[in-house]
């Protein structure tokens, strides 16, 4: 391929140390850090192995907090009731195996979940004798009050706690949260917002959700290091939940940020970092960080309309419903092989080896429909998504004449 084919990225791309030959449209799998913010961790890990004891006892503390209630600052919460986790897969085991559920009891979740967190609510359900309820509701989507529908349908006495998606990772799409939680409530039903494309890429009020449960990932839109993310427990709940890892500190230590502080000796350098990129991308736009969320939703608008025209498609969700995610429909190939969590599907493969294009390609839904999803950061262009429908389109066709 020529040089001068190859799509340019944004003027902000220079910020990360992405490959620039390759076009990098899936921030929204694991994020992407800056210089500046891995170079911040840099310098506390060089603190930690120059004096260990300095660093983590009488130094890590402060930064720890510091940056823990930089980041409750930013989704409008109390600092008392948020805590760093590794990643939001772990808060959602965090709560749910500190609950205590028996024979009968229900746990509510959607067709939307995360694999990961489907995967840990059959071992909920296989332990304690729970029953698995799904609400479903299909994609492309008209509105936000499907979803609602759906849930409120599947609600009934035995109804214990639902698992909610805020941005559901397959298809991208923003759930009505606030008013599923308001819903829920009044049925005395608690409520576990999985918010991990969440905390960087939309506006985040979690006292205004009012779920007793939240979590989102740092490392993704708020582009802090891998390894850091928060979970939020509303104060009435806090006395159920226990840490993954019970340390030092106990199992009812008070307050409740003290029981997660020690889980024996980590690296603490990703979640101190969290404060860290909240400032430096505050400063790396005018208007800070309200003015990337909305670039990066108009960047997610623009690249996917180039697509649904080159695919000649329908938009599958209202705008509204989208942050900086876009989920498509692509066709199934002529031979469908599905993938396990630790493989890539054969036509994602073919676009990076052959565009050095990277992003997801993935089976959703009974039965099996073949989608891809496209993510928008600061770093990427309109070119490079006109690049990839091009690519994509043409690799389309040769799927099929094979």
């Amino acid at each position: 391929m020529k040089s001068s084919d190859f799509p340019r990225a944004s003027e902000y791309a220079r910020y990360w140390p992405l490959d620039p030959d390759t076009v990098y449209l899936n921030h929204g799998s694991f994020g992407a850090c800056p210089w500046y913010v891995l170079e911040k961790q840099s310098e506390y890990r060089r603190m930690l192995e120059r004096q260990p004891v300095r660093f983590l006892i009488r130094e890590m503390e402060e930064r720890f907090d510091g940056s823990r209630r930089k980041v409750a600052a930013f989704v409008n919460a109390s600092a008392d009731d948020v805590v760093f986790v590794s990643n939001a897969t772990a808060a959602v085991n965090t709560v749910f195996r500190s609950l205590v559920f028996h024979p009968g009891d229900e746990i509510l979740i959607t067709n939307h979940i995360y694999g990961a967190c489907r995967r840990l609510m059959e071992f909920i359900c296989d332990r304690s004798g729970a029953k698995l309820v799904e609400a479903n509701y299909n994609f492309p989507i008209l509105s936000p009050d499907v979803i609602v529908e759906a849930v409120i349908d599947k609600v009934t006495p035995r109804t214990r706690i639902a698992l909610i998606d805020h941005i559901s990772s397959p298809t991208a799409i923003i759930h009505p949260v606030e008013r599923i939680v308001e819903e829920l409530g009044k049925r005395g039903i608690d409520t576990m917002i999985d918010g991990a494309h969440t905390i960087g890429s939309i506006p985040l009020d979690l006292e205004k959700i009012g779920a007793a449960y939240y979590t989102a990932n740092c490392h993704k839109w708020l582009c802090s290091p891998i390894s850091s993310a928060i979970l939020h427990v509303r104060a009435d709940k806090q006395n159920q939940i226990v840490p993954l890892v019970v340390s030092h500190a106990g199992h009812e230590a008070e307050p409740f940020p003290e029981r997660f502080f020690w889980p024996g000796t980590t690296d603490p350098s990703a979640a101190i970092c969290a404060g860290d990129a909240i400032d430096y991308l505050s400063g790396m736009i005018p208007g800070g960080w309200p003015a990337i969320m909305e670039q990066n939703h108009l960047m997610c608008l623009r690249g996917w309309d180039i697509i649904c025209q080159t695919l000649a498609i329908d938009p599958p969700a209202p705008s509204e419903m989208l942050a900086s995610m876009a989920t498509f429909p692509i066709p199934l190939p002529p031979e469908i092989k599905i993938p396990d969590y630790k493989g890539t599907e054969p036509l994602q493969d073919y676009l990076f080896r052959e565009y050095n294009i990277e992003l997801p390609v993935f089976y959703w839904g009974s039965p099996p429909r073949r989608f891809a999803r496209i993510s928008a950061q600061l770093y990427n262009s309109l070119e490079q998504y006109a690049f990839f429908s091009e690519k994509l389109s043409a690799a389309l066709i040769k799927e099929v004449r094979g």
